[in-house]
């Protein structure tokens, strides 16, 4: 299942952020597959993360929770989406 893994870096834990980021490069568990990540220039991001192991994006997620707010949203590829939508009658 993949995932939109979204953020704000707060002003109050900024430093402590970026000294982690760039001990740790902010990389996930061994179980879960960071498909890609971008930072915005207003201090927020987002990636798209793979699992089908809810307990290790948590941990990663809670492994961050302390500088970062985070927010976690399973999502779907269009086609996947598309399978669904096909299926409604309007």
């Amino acid at each position: 299942m993949k995932f939109i893994v979204s953020w704000t870096l707060p002003q109050a834990t900024f430093p402590a952020a970026v000294k982690r980021f760039l001990e740790t490069g902010g990389a996930p568990p061994a179980n879960v597959k960071m498909i890609g990540r971008w930072h915005g220039t207003s201090m927020n991001g987002f990636a798209i993360a793979e699992t089908n192991d809810a307990k290790a994006i948590y941990s990663w997620v809670a492994a961050w929770a302390d500088v970062i707010a985070i927010q976690i949203t399973p999502c779907l590829e269009d086609a996947e989406a598309g399978e669904v939508l096909q299926k409604l009658k309007f």
